[in-house]
């Protein structure tokens, strides 16, 4: 989002409170093969803990990405402007003032297109403002500044996990991708590799992880209620891409989420296997379902691709 990257293969960082997830991801061949793939614990300070990664993984010879925290951005849905496209994002940040609790000259501002349908060219373009604090990216950049590490692009989780459904969709068919992490978990409906819907749970693997009984299935019925609205949602707004199935990103196997799931739903259910859809071979560590599930996100950001304007 926040970057001039227009190229493949970037060394994604993900920096968590206990550690730093890196991931490096080629396109070639008939899958793309994931070169790189490690987590460190932290080491101290944010600033420290990157010098460490760099020293390891000599990330100096390589331009990165990182993903902005869940908390430091807003994604607001908005009806596309009636302006010239080059106008676009400052009529975007125009509109923003009304949702954002901080002054929009102080926000960076992108947006995200969201596909309309093609046999209704009348109809109301949507799309998605991504809003961060200018001084929120300032403070991200200046991290990787002072590790000496080229940040080439901030993006965010949704546009990561758009990137790895891809690998997955049905051609003319919406692929819908269940994904945790700590507080949170984050639904996205995508089709094409077009990001149509996304969605914030307020359930996250922690709260799965250490769930039992009753709270457990609590749980599991929040998490079905919100995604069947929002399969209700896309059905009623994007009727031209009918839903394929629902992919639950790798959890951990005692969790149970996807039984329920397929229980629970009228779409097919099934766990998103990273072997299948990436060359794995240089990364062996990547069979373990736990490491799979805790590299999900730095995979996704490290396969972000653009075709030159």
């Amino acid at each position: 989002m926040f970057g001039r990257d227009k190229n493949s293969g970037l060394m994604a960082v993900q920096l968590h409170a206990d550690r730093v997830d890196a991931a490096r991801v080629v396109r070639s061949g008939a899958r793309p093969r994931v070169e790189v793939c490690v987590s460190f614990p932290s080491r101290g300070s944010e600033i420290e803990t990157l010098l460490e990664l760099r020293k390891r993984l000599h990330l100096e010879r390589h331009r990165c990405a990182t993903l902005m925290p869940v908390g430091d951005y807003q994604l607001q849905l908005l009806d596309t402007p009636n302006v010239p496209s080059e106008e676009i994002k400052a009529a975007a940040r125009w509109r923003l003032k009304d949702y954002l609790d901080y002054p929009v000259e102080s926000a960076t501002v992108d947006v995200i297109a969201v596909p309309a349908d093609p046999s209704a060219p009348t109809r109301a373009k949507s799309l998605y403002a991504v809003a961060s604090p200018s001084e929120k990216i300032a403070a991200r950049m200046a991290v990787f500044a002072q590790a000496r590490i080229p940040l080439a692009v901030i993006d965010i989780p949704e546009m990561a996990q758009r990137n790895l459904a891809a690998l997955f969709e049905v051609e003319r068919r919406a692929l819908v991708l269940l994904t945790f992490s700590g507080q949170n978990g984050l639904l996205t409906f995508t089709s094409g590799g077009e990001l149509y819907v996304a969605r914030t749970i307020d359930v996250g693997l922690d709260h799965l992880v250490s769930a039992q009984g009753d709270l457990k299935t609590q749980l599991f019925e929040r998490i079905v209620l919100e995604v069947q609205r929002s399969l209700d949602h896309f059905d009623r707004q994007f009727s031209f891409v009918p839903v394929a199935r629902l992919l639950v990103a790798p959890l951990p196997e005692e969790v149970g989420l996807d039984a329920y799931l397929k229980q629970n739903l009228y779409v097919p259910v099934e766990v998103a296997r990273l072997e299948s859809a990436l060359d794995l071979d240089a990364a062996p560590e990547l069979a373990a379902p736990q490491m799979q599930a805790q590299s999900f996100m730095v995979l996704g950001a490290a396969l972000r691709h653009e075709a030159p304007r």
